[in-house]
């Protein structure tokens, strides 16, 4: 099967999982072909049947914003006549979803076809395609897509609240991890050696404001006061200021380690003894449940799909947003009590592996793809013969 994915390259949890799903069906045989204005980050510059296309978005001085959706549209138009691509899989629905429709109304205007799967991950229904200046085509996109899925039960939910979708079915499927690659035990724990006995507590995500890094910083002072710990804050984003700013406001800046942007999370994953995630709302919670893999309990918030992936009072302490209080004393519990930290990191892992393992999800996506491909009838030339 050829197969086109569209995804945002940068860091967060949508291409993250876009870029791990395009990398495992390559190694399941299928020819695979990124088509967007980057290289993804997870994704290395050489890999066997996996190919990647960039858009150039043409910059004239007519335009005040550049169509990156139009230059989208005309590149997966031209990836798919000239590699003979089966179908189409956007992740996030704008402007992705849009352009692959538009994509695929110029391939039938030439006698060709392609099936546009369109994934939601969650910001792209939660909010932008609630926001007016979207609504619309937000819904239009998704009702021209021959299939849906969703990350989560909570964001099914949440698009038949949001948009309707008439005759619309949205299929979850889950977020997955390897757990080849999120194995505490393939890894040297460099950063607990470091810490000179201290308890590492880890926090990963693109600092955006839904992730409330300042509660971050506020639960782990609270920890800190009762378990001799340090924080480490991976990846960067516009409320890195504000993390620091409470840092300081707490007189703890010299617990608190931010490491910025990397990569490969796994090995640091194996040094952390507990990892924070009181996010306003996580549509599915993809870091935690790559901490969760790596034997990390999570102490998060009991809302959103969160819930879907963490098992409060067995893999996490989930608690109310902005309870910052009850978070720590959760976390300080845990740590305190290496017998139950054990029984939780051990089912965290298992757990990980028995509901979003990788190969399980893939196979979910490949019986949708073919699912997909076989409803659909051939397009008809005007001459009556298959095109």
């Amino acid at each position: 099967m050829k197969i086109g994915i569209t995804c945002y390259p940068t860091y967060g949890g949508s291409g993250a999982m876009a870029t791990e799903l395009g990398i495992a069906l390559a190694q399941r045989g299928h020819e695979v072909h990124f088509i967007t204005y980057a290289q993804p980050f997870r994704l290395p510059s050489f890999l066997p049947g996996v190919f990647f296309h960039e858009v150039d978005v043409g910059r004239y001085p007519l335009f005040e914003y550049p169509p990156y959706d139009l230059a989208l549209a005309v590149r997966m138009h031209e990836v798919v006549r000239s590699h003979g691509l089966d179908l189409l899989h956007v992740h996030y629905a704008i402007p992705h979803a849009t352009s692959a429709w538009i994509a695929r109304e110029m391939l039938r205007e030439n006698g060709h076809d392609v099936t546009v799967i369109t994934t939601l991950h969650g910001t792209d229904i939660t909010i932008v395609g609630q926001d007016r200046s979207f609504h619309a085509i937000t819904k239009f996109s998704i009702e021209k897509s021959d299939r849906i899925t969703a990350v989560s039960q909570y964001l099914r939910d949440e698009t038949f609240f949001a948009f309707g979708c008439a005759g619309c079915e949205v299929e979850v499927i889950h977020n997955f991890v390897d757990p080849r690659v999120y194995n505490r035990m393939r890894y040297t724990p460099l950063l607990r050696d470091q810490m000179a006995g201290k308890r590492v507590v880890m926090h990963i995500s693109n600092f955006r404001p839904v992730k409330r890094v300042r509660d971050v910083v506020r639960i782990f002072a609270g920890i800190e006061q009762e378990v001799p710990s340090v924080l480490v804050m991976v990846g960067d984003g516009p409320e890195r200021s504000e993390a620091e700013d409470e840092a300081r406001l707490l007189g703890i800046t010299d617990q608190m380690h931010f490491l910025g942007k990397i990569d490969s999370v796994a090995p640091l994953l194996a040094s952390a003894d507990l990892f924070l995630l009181p996010s306003e709302k996580e549509s599915f919670g993809l870091s935690a449940l790559e901490a969760l893999a790596s034997g990390v309990p999570v102490v998060g918030c009991r809302t959103g799909g969160l819930p879907e992936v963490v098992r409060d009072g067995e893999t996490g302490v989930l608690r109310d947003v902005g309870d910052v209080e009850a978070m720590a004393q959760g976390g300080i519990a845990l740590l305190r009590d290496e017998a139950r930290w054990q029984a939780f990191s051990t089912l965290a892992a298992r757990d990980a592996r028995e509901r979003f393992g990788q190969d399980a999800i893939v196979l979910q996506y490949e019986d949708l793809y073919a699912r997909a491909l076989g409803a659909k009838a051939p397009l008809v030339a005007p001459g009556g013969a298959p095109a």
